[in-house]
Protein backbone atom coordinates (compact mmCIF):
# COMPACT_ATOMS: atom_id res chain seq x y z
CA UNK A 1 0.00 0.00 0.00
CA UNK A 2 1.37 3.39 -1.03
CA UNK A 3 2.40 5.82 1.70
CA UNK A 4 0.30 8.92 2.35
CA UNK A 5 2.42 11.97 3.11
CA UNK A 6 1.97 15.47 4.48
CA UNK A 7 3.39 18.25 2.30
CA UNK A 8 1.82 21.43 3.71
CA UNK A 9 0.20 22.79 6.84
CA UNK A 10 -1.88 25.78 7.92
CA UNK A 11 -2.92 26.79 11.43
CA UNK A 12 -4.80 29.47 13.34
CA UNK A 13 -5.39 29.46 17.09
CA UNK A 14 -5.36 31.67 20.14
CA UNK A 15 -1.56 31.36 20.28
CA UNK A 16 -0.73 32.10 16.68
CA UNK A 17 -1.67 33.06 13.16
CA UNK A 18 0.07 30.49 10.98
CA UNK A 19 1.87 27.22 11.60
CA UNK A 20 5.22 28.76 12.57
CA UNK A 21 3.78 31.13 15.16
CA UNK A 22 1.69 28.34 16.68
CA UNK A 23 4.70 26.04 16.85
CA UNK A 24 6.96 28.63 18.46
CA UNK A 25 4.25 29.54 20.98
CA UNK A 26 3.79 25.91 21.93
CA UNK A 27 7.49 25.34 22.47
CA UNK A 28 7.56 28.42 24.71
CA UNK A 29 4.51 27.37 26.71
CA UNK A 30 2.43 30.38 25.69
CA UNK A 31 -1.14 30.40 27.02
CA UNK A 32 -3.93 31.59 24.74
CA UNK A 33 -6.31 32.20 27.67
CA UNK A 34 -7.72 35.69 28.08
CA UNK A 35 -10.87 37.56 29.03
CA UNK A 36 -13.81 37.00 26.69
CA UNK A 37 -14.06 39.95 24.27
CA UNK A 38 -16.25 38.49 21.52
CA UNK A 39 -19.36 39.08 23.63
CA UNK A 40 -20.35 40.58 26.96
CA UNK A 41 -19.73 37.90 29.60
CA UNK A 42 -20.94 39.98 32.56
CA UNK A 43 -23.74 37.53 33.43
CA UNK A 44 -21.59 34.42 32.86
CA UNK A 45 -19.78 32.33 35.46
CA UNK A 46 -17.19 31.61 32.73
CA UNK A 47 -15.34 34.79 31.78
CA UNK A 48 -12.32 33.41 29.92
CA UNK A 49 -11.70 31.82 26.55
CA UNK A 50 -8.92 31.12 24.07
CA UNK A 51 -9.88 33.65 21.40
CA UNK A 52 -7.96 34.07 18.16
CA UNK A 53 -6.22 37.45 18.43
CA UNK A 54 -5.29 39.94 15.74
CA UNK A 55 -7.19 38.12 13.02
CA UNK A 56 -8.46 40.34 10.20
CA UNK A 57 -10.12 38.22 7.51
CA UNK A 58 -10.20 41.17 5.09
CA UNK A 59 -6.39 40.92 4.84
CA UNK A 60 -6.82 37.52 3.18
CA UNK A 61 -10.35 37.43 1.75
CA UNK A 62 -12.08 40.18 -0.26
CA UNK A 63 -14.39 42.32 1.87
CA UNK A 64 -17.71 41.15 0.40
CA UNK A 65 -16.72 37.50 0.39
CA UNK A 66 -15.36 37.76 3.94
CA UNK A 67 -18.63 39.20 5.23
CA UNK A 68 -20.52 36.28 3.70
CA UNK A 69 -18.52 33.70 5.62
CA UNK A 70 -18.99 32.68 9.24
CA UNK A 71 -15.95 33.08 11.47
CA UNK A 72 -15.19 29.33 11.30
CA UNK A 73 -15.20 29.56 7.48
CA UNK A 74 -12.90 32.58 7.58
CA UNK A 75 -10.42 30.68 9.75
CA UNK A 76 -10.55 27.69 7.43
CA UNK A 77 -10.13 29.77 4.27
CA UNK A 78 -6.97 31.42 5.56
CA UNK A 79 -5.48 28.16 6.90
CA UNK A 80 -6.23 26.35 3.61
CA UNK A 81 -4.40 29.03 1.64
CA UNK A 82 -1.41 28.82 3.99
CA UNK A 83 -1.29 25.02 3.68
CA UNK A 84 -1.43 25.09 -0.12
CA UNK A 85 1.30 27.74 -0.32
CA UNK A 86 3.41 25.78 2.17
CA UNK A 87 3.04 22.61 0.08
CA UNK A 88 4.19 24.29 -3.13
CA UNK A 89 1.23 22.74 -4.92
CA UNK A 90 0.86 24.33 -8.37
CA UNK A 91 -2.87 24.05 -8.92
CA UNK A 92 -2.63 24.95 -12.62
CA UNK A 93 -0.59 21.78 -13.12
CA UNK A 94 -3.09 19.52 -11.33
CA UNK A 95 -6.26 17.75 -12.38
CA UNK A 96 -8.87 19.54 -10.23
CA UNK A 97 -11.03 16.43 -10.17
CA UNK A 98 -8.25 14.59 -8.36
CA UNK A 99 -8.09 17.05 -5.44
CA UNK A 100 -10.47 16.58 -2.50
CA UNK A 101 -11.36 18.92 0.37
CA UNK A 102 -12.43 17.23 3.60
CA UNK A 103 -12.69 20.06 6.12
CA UNK A 104 -14.73 19.34 9.21
CA UNK A 105 -16.39 21.17 12.07
CA UNK A 106 -18.19 19.97 15.15
CA UNK A 107 -20.91 22.62 15.10
CA UNK A 108 -20.63 24.99 12.13
CA UNK A 109 -21.74 28.61 12.04
CA UNK A 110 -23.01 28.95 15.59
CA UNK A 111 -22.36 32.69 15.81
CA UNK A 112 -24.28 33.32 12.59
CA UNK A 113 -27.20 31.23 13.84
CA UNK A 114 -27.39 33.16 17.12
CA UNK A 115 -27.17 36.52 15.37
CA UNK A 116 -29.98 35.71 12.95
CA UNK A 117 -32.28 34.26 15.59
CA UNK A 118 -31.97 37.56 17.44
CA UNK A 119 -32.69 39.52 14.25
CA UNK A 120 -35.80 37.45 13.54
CA UNK A 121 -37.15 37.93 17.08
CA UNK A 122 -36.52 41.67 16.89
CA UNK A 123 -37.70 42.39 13.35
CA UNK A 124 -39.41 39.35 11.90
CA UNK A 125 -38.43 36.75 9.30
CA UNK A 126 -37.48 39.28 6.62
CA UNK A 127 -34.57 40.36 8.81
CA UNK A 128 -32.92 36.96 8.45
CA UNK A 129 -29.84 37.12 6.24
CA UNK A 130 -30.11 35.51 2.78
CA UNK A 131 -26.59 34.21 3.48
CA UNK A 132 -27.59 32.41 6.68
CA UNK A 133 -27.73 28.91 5.17
CA UNK A 134 -24.30 28.94 3.47
CA UNK A 135 -22.78 30.58 6.57
CA UNK A 136 -24.17 28.09 9.09
CA UNK A 137 -23.77 24.81 7.22
CA UNK A 138 -21.00 22.54 8.42
CA UNK A 139 -19.84 21.74 4.88
CA UNK A 140 -19.37 25.44 4.15
CA UNK A 141 -15.63 25.38 4.85
CA UNK A 142 -14.97 22.52 2.42
CA UNK A 143 -17.27 24.09 -0.17
CA UNK A 144 -15.46 27.41 0.10
CA UNK A 145 -12.09 25.68 -0.28
CA UNK A 146 -13.24 24.25 -3.60
CA UNK A 147 -14.65 27.58 -4.77
CA UNK A 148 -11.54 29.53 -3.72
CA UNK A 149 -9.03 27.17 -5.30
CA UNK A 150 -10.91 25.23 -7.98
CA UNK A 151 -10.89 21.78 -6.37
CA UNK A 152 -13.44 19.52 -8.06
CA UNK A 153 -12.87 16.26 -6.22
CA UNK A 154 -14.91 15.04 -3.22
CA UNK A 155 -15.66 17.91 -0.83
CA UNK A 156 -17.54 17.51 2.44
CA UNK A 157 -17.40 17.76 6.22
CA UNK A 158 -17.25 14.96 8.80
CA UNK A 159 -19.16 15.61 12.03
CA UNK A 160 -18.07 13.68 15.12
CA UNK A 161 -18.06 16.45 17.73
CA UNK A 162 -14.54 17.13 19.03
CA UNK A 163 -13.11 14.33 16.88
CA UNK A 164 -14.39 15.93 13.65
CA UNK A 165 -11.12 17.44 12.41
CA UNK A 166 -9.12 14.26 12.97
CA UNK A 167 -11.86 12.11 11.46
CA UNK A 168 -11.83 14.37 8.40
CA UNK A 169 -8.09 13.81 8.03
CA UNK A 170 -8.60 10.07 8.56
CA UNK A 171 -11.30 9.90 5.87
CA UNK A 172 -9.04 11.82 3.49
CA UNK A 173 -6.25 9.31 4.26
CA UNK A 174 -8.58 6.45 3.30
CA UNK A 175 -9.63 8.19 0.08
CA UNK A 176 -6.01 8.64 -0.94
CA UNK A 177 -5.21 5.02 -0.16
CA UNK A 178 -8.21 3.88 -2.21
CA UNK A 179 -7.10 5.86 -5.26
CA UNK A 180 -10.07 8.24 -5.32
CA UNK A 181 -7.83 11.32 -5.26
CA UNK A 182 -4.16 12.24 -5.57
CA UNK A 183 -4.31 15.20 -3.17
CA UNK A 184 -6.58 16.01 -0.23
CA UNK A 185 -6.86 19.26 1.70
CA UNK A 186 -8.06 18.10 5.11
CA UNK A 187 -8.58 19.31 8.64
CA UNK A 188 -11.04 21.20 10.80
CA UNK A 189 -12.23 24.65 11.79
CA UNK A 190 -14.38 25.90 14.65
CA UNK A 191 -15.66 29.10 16.25
CA UNK A 192 -17.91 28.51 19.26
CA UNK A 193 -16.88 31.37 21.55
CA UNK A 194 -20.42 32.74 21.47
CA UNK A 195 -22.92 33.35 24.27
CA UNK A 196 -24.79 30.13 23.55
CA UNK A 197 -21.63 28.09 22.97
CA UNK A 198 -19.95 29.08 26.23
CA UNK A 199 -23.19 28.86 28.22
CA UNK A 200 -23.91 25.38 26.88
CA UNK A 201 -20.49 23.96 27.68
CA UNK A 202 -20.63 25.53 31.13
CA UNK A 203 -24.12 24.17 31.84
CA UNK A 204 -22.93 20.66 31.05
CA UNK A 205 -20.23 21.11 33.69
CA UNK A 206 -17.29 21.02 31.27
CA UNK A 207 -15.79 24.52 31.66
CA UNK A 208 -13.18 25.92 34.00
CA UNK A 209 -14.47 28.92 35.94
CA UNK A 210 -11.06 30.18 37.02
CA UNK A 211 -9.61 33.53 36.10
CA UNK A 212 -6.88 34.34 33.60
CA UNK A 213 -4.11 34.32 36.23
CA UNK A 214 -5.16 31.06 37.90
CA UNK A 215 -3.39 28.63 35.60
CA UNK A 216 -6.13 27.00 33.59
CA UNK A 217 -6.81 24.75 31.77
CA UNK A 218 -4.61 22.30 33.67
CA UNK A 219 -4.81 18.87 32.01
CA UNK A 220 -3.83 15.86 34.14
CA UNK A 221 -3.26 18.05 37.20
CA UNK A 222 -4.93 16.95 40.44
CA UNK A 223 -6.78 20.27 40.70
CA UNK A 224 -7.98 20.52 37.10
CA UNK A 225 -11.49 21.96 36.89
CA UNK A 226 -12.47 21.85 33.24
CA UNK A 227 -11.76 22.99 29.71
CA UNK A 228 -11.43 26.48 28.26
CA UNK A 229 -13.30 27.05 25.00
CA UNK A 230 -10.99 27.84 22.09
CA UNK A 231 -11.32 28.49 18.36
CA UNK A 232 -9.28 28.27 15.17
CA UNK A 233 -8.35 25.91 12.36
CA UNK A 234 -5.81 23.27 11.40
CA UNK A 235 -5.26 22.12 7.81
CA UNK A 236 -2.90 19.61 6.18
CA UNK A 237 -2.17 18.90 2.53
CA UNK A 238 -2.07 15.14 2.03
CA UNK A 239 -0.78 13.38 -1.07
CA UNK A 240 0.13 9.93 -2.23
CA UNK A 241 3.89 9.52 -1.99
CA UNK A 242 4.22 9.02 -5.75
CA UNK A 243 2.30 12.20 -6.54
CA UNK A 244 4.39 14.22 -4.10
CA UNK A 245 7.64 12.82 -5.50
CA UNK A 246 6.58 13.34 -9.11
CA UNK A 247 6.04 17.05 -8.55
CA UNK A 248 9.22 17.42 -6.47
CA UNK A 249 7.44 18.30 -3.25
CA UNK A 250 9.16 18.58 0.11
CA UNK A 251 7.67 15.79 2.22
CA UNK A 252 7.22 16.82 5.84
CA UNK A 253 6.02 13.57 7.41
CA UNK A 254 4.09 10.40 6.75
CA UNK A 255 0.48 10.03 7.86
CA UNK A 256 0.79 6.34 8.59
CA UNK A 257 -2.41 5.22 10.31
CA UNK A 258 -5.96 5.99 11.40
CA UNK A 259 -8.22 4.36 13.95
CA UNK A 260 -11.75 5.19 15.08
CA UNK A 261 -14.14 3.61 17.58
CA UNK A 262 -17.30 4.40 19.55
CA UNK A 263 -17.72 3.95 23.31
CA UNK A 264 -21.42 2.99 23.09
CA UNK A 265 -21.55 4.20 26.67
CA UNK A 266 -22.82 7.77 27.26
CA UNK A 267 -23.57 10.78 25.07
CA UNK A 268 -21.12 13.08 26.91
CA UNK A 269 -19.09 11.05 29.42
CA UNK A 270 -16.19 8.79 28.39
CA UNK A 271 -15.99 5.21 29.56
CA UNK A 272 -14.09 5.36 32.85
CA UNK A 273 -11.76 2.56 31.78
CA UNK A 274 -10.91 4.37 28.54
CA UNK A 275 -11.59 1.22 26.53
CA UNK A 276 -12.89 3.04 23.44
CA UNK A 277 -9.85 5.29 23.23
CA UNK A 278 -7.57 2.34 23.87
CA UNK A 279 -9.09 0.38 20.98
CA UNK A 280 -8.79 3.39 18.67
CA UNK A 281 -5.08 3.70 19.52
CA UNK A 282 -4.53 0.00 18.90
CA UNK A 283 -6.48 0.10 15.63
CA UNK A 284 -4.52 3.12 14.41
CA UNK A 285 -1.19 1.46 15.13
CA UNK A 286 -2.35 -1.76 13.47
CA UNK A 287 -3.40 0.15 10.35
CA UNK A 288 0.09 1.66 10.24
CA UNK A 289 1.82 -1.68 10.82
CA UNK A 290 3.56 -0.19 13.85
CA UNK A 291 4.19 -1.91 17.17
CA UNK A 292 3.23 0.10 20.22
CA UNK A 293 6.84 -0.03 21.45
CA UNK A 294 7.90 2.11 18.47
CA UNK A 295 5.86 5.14 19.61
CA UNK A 296 7.68 7.87 21.53
CA UNK A 297 4.99 10.55 21.92
CA UNK A 298 1.23 10.90 22.42
CA UNK A 299 -0.53 14.21 21.87
CA UNK A 300 -3.36 13.63 24.31
CA UNK A 301 -6.96 14.74 23.98
CA UNK A 302 -6.23 16.15 27.46
CA UNK A 303 -9.14 18.55 27.92
CA UNK A 304 -8.54 19.31 31.60
CA UNK A 305 -11.84 17.81 32.75
CA UNK A 306 -11.63 15.34 35.64
CA UNK A 307 -13.32 12.49 33.76
CA UNK A 308 -11.55 12.79 30.41
CA UNK A 309 -7.99 12.96 31.69
CA UNK A 310 -8.36 9.99 34.02
CA UNK A 311 -10.07 7.87 31.35
CA UNK A 312 -7.53 8.80 28.69
CA UNK A 313 -4.64 7.94 30.98
CA UNK A 314 -6.19 4.53 31.59
CA UNK A 315 -6.75 4.08 27.85
CA UNK A 316 -3.11 4.88 27.05
CA UNK A 317 -1.94 2.40 29.68
CA UNK A 318 -4.25 -0.28 28.28
CA UNK A 319 -3.11 0.29 24.70
CA UNK A 320 0.62 0.50 25.41
CA UNK A 321 1.03 -1.77 28.42
CA UNK A 322 4.41 -1.46 30.12
CA UNK A 323 5.61 0.87 27.35
CA UNK A 324 3.18 3.57 28.58
CA UNK A 325 5.62 4.56 31.30
CA UNK A 326 8.23 5.37 28.62
CA UNK A 327 5.93 7.56 26.55
CA UNK A 328 5.97 11.33 26.50
CA UNK A 329 2.36 12.54 26.73
CA UNK A 330 1.33 16.17 26.54
CA UNK A 331 -1.82 18.20 26.08
CA UNK A 332 -1.40 21.24 23.85
CA UNK A 333 -4.97 22.19 24.80
CA UNK A 334 -3.35 23.54 27.95
CA UNK A 335 -2.24 26.38 25.64
CA UNK A 336 -4.81 26.58 22.82
CA UNK A 337 -7.88 25.68 24.83
CA UNK A 338 -10.35 23.20 23.38
CA UNK A 339 -11.04 24.17 19.77
CA UNK A 340 -13.75 21.50 19.55
CA UNK A 341 -13.84 20.01 16.03
CA UNK A 342 -10.67 21.86 15.00
CA UNK A 343 -8.35 20.86 17.83
CA UNK A 344 -7.39 17.42 16.58
CA UNK A 345 -6.57 18.90 13.19
CA UNK A 346 -4.32 21.56 14.73
CA UNK A 347 -2.64 18.87 16.82
CA UNK A 348 -1.98 16.84 13.66
CA UNK A 349 -0.26 19.89 12.20
CA UNK A 350 1.89 20.09 15.34
CA UNK A 351 2.76 16.38 15.13
CA UNK A 352 4.24 17.09 11.71
CA UNK A 353 6.67 19.52 13.35
CA UNK A 354 7.34 17.23 16.32
CA UNK A 355 8.60 14.33 14.19
CA UNK A 356 10.55 16.68 11.92
CA UNK A 357 12.27 18.68 14.64
CA UNK A 358 12.47 16.21 17.54
CA UNK A 359 10.94 18.65 19.99
CA UNK A 360 7.93 18.01 22.21
CA UNK A 361 5.64 20.79 23.46
CA UNK A 362 4.71 20.78 27.14
CA UNK A 363 1.57 20.48 29.21
CA UNK A 364 1.48 23.86 30.92
CA UNK A 365 -0.32 24.72 34.18
CA UNK A 366 0.81 21.38 35.62
CA UNK A 367 1.50 21.80 39.34
CA UNK A 368 0.14 18.90 41.40
CA UNK A 369 0.37 15.27 40.22
CA UNK A 370 -2.83 13.23 40.29
CA UNK A 371 -2.40 9.63 41.47
CA UNK A 372 -4.78 8.41 38.76
CA UNK A 373 -2.90 10.34 36.06
CA UNK A 374 0.59 8.92 36.45
CA UNK A 375 2.29 9.21 33.05
CA UNK A 376 5.03 11.57 31.82
CA UNK A 377 3.02 14.65 30.80
CA UNK A 378 6.06 16.76 29.82
CA UNK A 379 5.19 19.31 32.51
CA UNK A 380 5.55 23.03 31.82
CA UNK A 381 8.65 23.00 29.62
CA UNK A 382 9.24 21.73 26.10
CA UNK A 383 11.65 18.86 25.67
CA UNK A 384 14.23 17.94 23.05
CA UNK A 385 13.74 14.25 22.31
CA UNK A 386 13.96 11.92 19.35
CA UNK A 387 10.48 11.29 17.98
CA UNK A 388 10.13 8.94 15.02
CA UNK A 389 6.51 7.91 15.65
CA UNK A 390 3.78 9.93 17.34
CA UNK A 391 0.03 9.62 17.74
CA UNK A 392 -2.68 12.16 18.43
CA UNK A 393 -5.94 11.40 20.23
CA UNK A 394 -9.27 13.15 19.68
CA UNK A 395 -12.38 12.10 21.58
CA UNK A 396 -15.83 13.59 21.14
CA UNK A 397 -19.27 13.74 22.71
CA UNK A 398 -21.25 10.82 21.37
CA UNK A 399 -18.48 8.46 22.42
CA UNK A 400 -16.32 9.07 19.33
CA UNK A 401 -12.63 8.17 19.53
CA UNK A 402 -10.19 9.00 16.75
CA UNK A 403 -6.43 8.44 16.56
CA UNK A 404 -3.92 9.34 13.86
CA UNK A 405 -0.34 8.07 13.53
CA UNK A 406 2.34 10.40 12.16
CA UNK A 407 5.85 9.13 11.33
CA UNK A 408 9.11 10.74 10.44
CA UNK A 409 9.34 10.38 6.65
CA UNK A 410 12.04 8.18 5.20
Amino acid sequence: MEKIVITGTGAISSIGLGTEENWNSMLNGVSGVGPITLFNSEDFLVKIACEVKGFDPSEHISGRSSRRRDRFQQFSSVAVTEAIEHSGLELDNEDPGRIGAIISTGIGGLGTIEENIAKMHEGGPRKVSPFLIPMLMSNGASGMAGIDHGFQGPAFSVASACASGQDGIGVAWMMLRSGMVDVAIAGGSESTITPLGVAAFDRIGACSRRGVEEGTPSPFDLNRDGLVVGEGAGIVVLETESHAKNRGATILAELAGYGATADANHITAPSEDGVGGSKAMTNALNSAGIDSSEVQYVNAHGTGTPLNDAAETQGIKSAFGAHASKLMVSSTKSMTGHMMGATGALETVMLTNIVQKNQVPPTINYATPDPVCDLDYVPNEARDAKVDVAITNAFGFGGHNTVLVVKKYS
